[in-house]
């Protein structure tokens, strides 16, 4: 399966796949009695890749999980019905649209709510999985569809050498690459320097993992978050790297509204630091596409912001322009109203649903309203969760008060609409 967060391009959504993983997954195995491990989780020297077939090869079973149209989760899979005739699991998001013939592949579904999963689905979905894990453990009956069609055909056997050195360097062998942190030890080091405002020392961690996984578009997000927030060796200059770091990911045709997101986010900050328009357009234009692709808050209400921007540039010499801006904004504020509340009220369902956010959002868009005592109500209510951030703190303040600056927009007295009666 992939990890981190993955964006189903049929659907836009953005799935956290570790969510799948730590709570249904890892759970489920060790209910049925095994060790699970993930590829992220492989202590390993060189190259990912040896571990990763050794275990294909060698494991007692194998989940696939397909979601998000990942090409590796369906590679490895076809990788691992070639090797062995059964003992291999597939499971998948439940509004995945496979692209395959798979009337011979038993496929598990689960519910995933994007940033969050329905506790009563994870509860669901782990029994049903850790009693699947039990079953074809314990029976040799054929899932793969090789073994099934082609029934003289012997699954490999490695030479006994051979198969006591894919012993030895397996997850939790003593002395199996010590030295060597895994990815996932790498990402957790990572997320803890994201707590502590250490975005140098986040690039750095990260730009070991993208070097073991350049192709991975999650790590490379995060990547270009954490340089443009280190702002070494100067703020312009990280700006400039990060986007080049999403340029890769190809954001002028792209579908990943993460991508998108972090893209306006940069674009923004170089027009902070340079006043040239054109970053300002390109900023808007990357969060409306976000916003569109995905309908989520977060490009939601960062084009709003950058609205009422170009709008208080463009109120002197381009007054239409700037009233269609600013009325643009506070239908977007609208919209970005409905999906935080629609995710707040459906909150107490989600595992780790990010609270703070959706809060700080509706903060943020009752204060783009004029509704002051609201904003204050979210506001208030999102300093008060435990355990925020400093910088996401930081970050909300800011913005807030750039908003308090701008508003209100523009006088509708500027412009005289044509045909309107009297």
């Amino acid at each position: 399966m992939g990890f981190g967060k993955k964006t189903d391009y049929p659907t836009g959504r953005v799935l956290d796949l570790d969510k799948s993983y730590r709570y249904i997954i890892k759970p489920a195995a060790k209910d049925a009695g095994y060790q699970c491990v993930r590829a992220d989780e492989i202590q390993h020297a060189g190259n990912i890749n040896v571990p990763m077939y050794q275990q294909l090869l060698t494991a007692d079973v194998v989940i696939a999980d397909v979601s998000t149209y990942n090409p590796n989760a369906f590679y490895e899979l076809g990788v691992r019905h070639a090797l062995k005739p059964y003992t291999t699991i597939t499971i998948a998001e439940d509004k995945m649209v496979f692209p395959f013939d798979i009337g011979q592949i038993a496929i598990r579904k689960y519910q995933h709510l994007g940033e969050g999963i329905d506790f009563g689905e994870v509860e669901r979905m782990r029994a049903e999985l850790s009693e699947a894990i039990l079953v074809v453990g314990a029976q040799a009956k054929y899932d793969s569809p090789v073994y099934t069609f082609l029934r003289d055909l012997h699954p490999p056997v490695v030479a006994k050498e051979e198969a006591e050195r894919a012993l030895l360097s397996s997850p939790g062998a003593p002395g199996a690459a010590a030295s060597q942190p895994t990815i996932r030890m790498l990402m957790d080091q990572a997320e803890a320097a994201f707590t502590r405002d250490d975005f140098l020392g986040a690039k750095n961690l990260l730009a070991i993992v993208r070097s073991m996984m350049p192709n991975d578009s999650f790590v490379a997000q995060k990547y270009a978050l954490a340089t443009y927030k280190s702002r070494v060796p100067t703020p312009e200059a990280a700006l400039h790297e990060a986007g080049e770091i999403l340029e890769a990911l190809q954001p002028s045709t792209s579908t990943d509204a993460e991508t998108l997101g972090l893209y306006g986010a940069v674009h923004k900050h170089l027009w902070e630091c340079t006043e040239d328009p054109a970053h300002l357009d390109k900023a808007i234009w990357a969060h409306e596409k976000g916003f569109y692709v995905r309908n989520d808050y977060y490009n939601g209400i960062n084009m709003a912001f950058l609205l009422n921007l170009r709008a208080a540039r463009r109120k002197t010499a381009e007054p239409a322009e700037a009233v269609a801006d600013a009325i643009c904004a506070r239908r977007i504020r609208r919209r970005v109203l409905s999906l935080c509340e629609e995710l707040l009220n459906a909150g107490s369902r989600h595992q780790d649903a990010d609270d703070y956010w959706i809060r700080a959002t509706l903060a943020e868009a009752y204060f783009g309203l004029g509704d002051e005592v609201k904003g204050q109500e979210h506001l208030d209510a999102a300093k008060a969760l435990p355990g925020v951030d400093l910088w996401k703190l930081k970050s909300t303040g800011e913005q807030l008060a750039s908003l308090k600056e701008l508003l209100p927009q523009v006088p509708l007295d500027h412009v005289r609409f044509v045909g309107a009666a009297g």
